[in-house]
């Protein structure tokens, strides 16, 4: 539940507190420790924060402010109401939306919680909102330049130019075969019959795109995984046996765009690269995310409008993953699109 770097996050503030003697644990030695960690950092800067400043103005507030345990007295340091909220919040999150770990990034958003708190105020003090995090960890969608946010520390420019030249498909989506090649997919269990169906479905020669529709954390995702796994395994119908499933990576995609074109451009360029694969099969989990997104104000094209054309003309096979709320709330009301796929529950 708790990620490893999440964990060591929070042992560094115990550790932290307990060696300078302080009676409590704050909601500040939090933000403190959260400063070096992978994901909330990633997020921090993504958000415009200057990591420098934040870690001495929240050092000076917790070493002038924090109640310190006289030398003698063995007083175990105590987390205090609102440290245990703001843990409690991000589990509760991440339990929610269907999510494996909590990671610091969520502590993070958890923190702004916690209104009247010091930890608040420094990061509003650097006009940093909980929004701001949130489009970060959610859709990639960074508040400042990436050049801007790599010089604040991250030293990933020659990552991004390799990145730059790989193809759509391996800078924005996720091949589950490899995943399933290198082990890293674990069996699927007591989802066999919904399995039968998306391989079914996609055997077709018409309407052979399965949409996935059940509650969070039923399993629609691992069915995806499932048909990677069968497919490395060879135990799927022969016009399956050399297909790839790819997941759309909906954060990669939406990461640094700044304008409509942006994300057109990114979109076309995945869809286009699967239609020359005649053995490609698109998974996209969350996919009523995709009316919308890419959007500009007051305009009315989005992702799904440019899925269309190619699962019309069965250019495309795709496989769709929602819930029943979103599926009857947003999904279903662009007939358009939910003609084109074939509905599976998953209960």
């Amino acid at each position: 539940m708790i990620a490893q770097e999440l964990e060591v996050s929070l042992h560094t503030a115990f550790v932290e507190a307990r060696q300078k003697r302080h009676e409590f644990i704050t909601v500040e030695h939090l933000l403190l420790a959260l400063i070096d960690n992978p994901t909330a950092s990633d997020a921090l800067r993504a958000s415009g924060a200057q990591l420098e400043a934040l870690r001495l103005e929240l050092t000076r507030f917790v070493e002038e402010h924090t109640p310190v345990v006289e030398e003698g007295n063995e007083v175990e340091t105590q987390p205090t109401l609102g440290f245990q909220r703001v843990i409690q919040r991000a589990i509760l999150h991440v339990q929610s939306s269907g999510k494996k770990e909590v990671t610091g990034a969520n502590v993070l958003v958890a923190i702004f919680g916690e209104k009247d708190s010091h930890a608040v105020y420094f990061l509003q003090k650097q006009n940093i909102s909980r929004l701001d995090l949130v489009n970060y960890i959610s859709h990639g969608i960074s508040k400042v330049p990436r050049d801007s946010a790599k010089s604040q520390g991250d030293d990933g420019e020659s990552d991004s130019s390799d990145k730059s030249q790989n193809g759509p498909l391996e800078q924005y989506t996720v091949n589950l075969n490899v995943l399933a090649q290198q082990g890293k997919i674990d069996p699927l269990i007591g989802r066999d019959r919904e399995l039968e169906r998306v391989v079914q479905i996609l055997c077709r020669r018409r309407k052979n795109n399965p949409l996935l529709v059940g509650e969070a954390g039923v399993g629609k995702t691992a069915i995806a995984e499932g048909l990677a796994r069968r497919i490395v395994d060879k135990d799927v119908p022969d016009v399956l046996a050399e297909a790839t499933v790819y997941s759309l990576d909906m954060g990669a995609l939406l990461a640094g765009t700044k304008y409509r074109g942006d994300f057109e451009q990114r979109l076309k360029g995945v869809l286009k690269a699967l239609k020359d694969n005649p053995n490609g099969v698109l998974f996209i989990d969350e996919i009523h995310t995709l009316i919308g997104a890419g959007s500009a104000s007051g305009g009315t094209l989005d992702a799904s409008n440019l899925l269309k054309p190619a699962l019309a003309n069965g250019q495309l096979r795709c496989i769709g993953a929602t819930t029943f709320v979103e599926y009857r709330g947003i999904f279903e009301k662009d007939s358009a699109l939910s003609r084109r796929f074939q509905k599976v529950d998953v209960n």
